[in-house]
């Protein structure tokens, strides 16, 4: 009975979690696409990319994971049938994330003020400022997409953003082609193109995704309690509750990495392009595991709607199941191909001997990477999320930046002791998250 009851818990993950596999895996090939291209067309723009990426990942994760708030509540009143309800709090929702966004946005332009404070390659701030603008100007309108993509996330529609996605992605990749290498009369614009691209298709992800929304049958629920509703303060204060502790702990998480992004530009120009292209290599993994860890939540916070915790526990051990076998997958993809990989986004034979060293650490910290992110999305699902705050303060930026200068600088290790750092911190929160998630399911049972 245990194994049938996983079976059809491995079934629901799979159904769910599908579609977000397919609108990630377009995201990462997308990423892909424009690093190849920026790549190819130099190794400096590939270096400036590469620092911007890695600065907005902060930005952009604690936006979605603002965002990621409204899921187990909209999970709940889903389970419940309670649409009109759904609606109401959309209304909110919204409000509160623009406003977020927008406070984000005062914050990284502040940075970009200092942007010659914080010890990149000179050569590189010429291309670097440029871009960084484009990249604030597409927080807001990311920002708008991911609450109504929640909101389907929650509602058990899986499907709609991914075709969203595909789409915007499809702009973005003819765009590329069209602006970095000014192909088909249009003006060469080499990694200012590439940003301008990124933008169109934010822009379009959320115009689309706020038409369905407006005008779709399957919505017509939501909507009839959307438009009367209005903002209120109990609302705020519920979303905020639920939505700032997985925000900060998205931004906490991504602010390790960005710092390791800038401790490597400190190595040099080469090392930051190796740095690059492993990231954006290493989120093949990720997006197996976020998609099922995005599935797996959603299922906890229905199981959460009706009070059945042993059911909760079910779910999140079988997202966890699937998601290491996606490590296993992913690693072994690292292992075998990983040379072939890298030779995609640079032709460098210095950058690519660089990169090389540094498939042994990205492959140490898959497995506490597959754990923190199933067990941070199943305990997400719970809407217990007070402990994630600390939990990823303490483990990202008060364990994980210290050992990434420890091992990077103090004890030698150079970029590749940087890469190894990220064990340190994954698997303490990976750890921590399953503890948190054990404990609550358990003690309200």
């Amino acid at each position: 009975m245990n194994f049938q009851r996983y079976l059809s818990n491995y079934k629901q993950i799979a159904r769910l979690g599908l579609p977000i596999v397919v609108g990630q895996a377009g995201l990462i090939i997308v990423g892909f696409a424009d690093n190849i291209m920026v790549g190819r067309y130099s190794t400096e723009a590939l270096s400036a990319a590469s620092f911007v990426n890695n600065t907005f990942n902060m930005a952009v994760m604690a936006c979605l994971g603002f965002a990621y708030g409204i899921t187990p509540l909209v999970g709940a009143l889903f389970g419940q049938q309670e649409q009109e309800r759904i609606g109401s709090l959309m209304r909110s929702a919204l409000a509160i994330n623009v406003i977020y966004s927008l406070a984000v946005t005062v914050l990284m332009t502040i940075l970009y003020l200092n942007l010659d404070r914080l010890g990149q390659p000179e050569e590189l701030l010429p291309l670097i400022r440029p871009y960084y603008l484009l990249y604030l100007c597409g927080l807001l309108p990311m920002a708008v997409y991911n609450v109504w993509a929640q909101c389907s996330y929650g509602m058990k529609g899986t499907r709609m953003p991914m075709w969203i996605i595909l789409g915007a992605n499809l702009l973005n990749v003819g765009g590329n082609y069209l602006l970095i290498y000014g192909n088909c009369g249009m003006p060469e614009l080499g990694l200012f193109g590439a940003g301008l691209a990124t933008l169109a298709s934010r822009l379009l992800c959320a115009v689309v995704i706020v038409v369905i929304f407006m005008t779709g049958k399957r919505y017509a629920a939501v909507r009839s309690g959307f438009r009367p509703a209005r903002c209120s303060a109990a609302k705020f204060r519920l979303l905020f509750r639920t939505s700032i502790p997985v925000s900060l702990q998205l931004f906490f998480e991504t602010a390790a990495f960005s710092g390791a992004a800038l401790f490597v530009g400190w190595l040099g120009a080469i090392e930051l392009a190796a740095f690059q292209v492993m990231v954006i290599i290493g989120t093949l993994g990720f997006c197996f595991y976020y998609s099922l860890g995005a599935a797996t939540s959603v299922l906890v916070a229905n199981a959460a709607g009706v009070g059945d915790y042993a059911k909760m526990r079910r779910i999140g051990f079988s997202g966890y199941h699937l998601t290491l076998l996606m490590a296993l997958c992913a690693s072994a993809t690292f292992l075998f191909a990983g040379r072939h990989l890298i030779g995609l986004f640079t032709h460098d034979q210095d950058v690519i001997a660089v990169a090389m060293t540094l498939i042994p650490p990205v492959l140490c910290y898959q497995l506490g990477d597959a754990t923190q992110v199933n067990f941070a999305n199943a305990l997400r699902g719970t809407s217990k999320v007070m402990p994630m705050l600390w939990i990823a303060f303490v483990s990202y930026l008060l364990i994980g930046l210290p050992s990434t200068y420890l091992f990077g600088f103090m004890l030698g290790g150079g970029i590749v002791g940087v890469f190894y750092s990220f064990s340190v911190s994954l698997f303490l929160a990976g750890g921590l998250f399953f503890y948190y998630f054990m404990k609550y399911t358990r003690k309200r049972e």
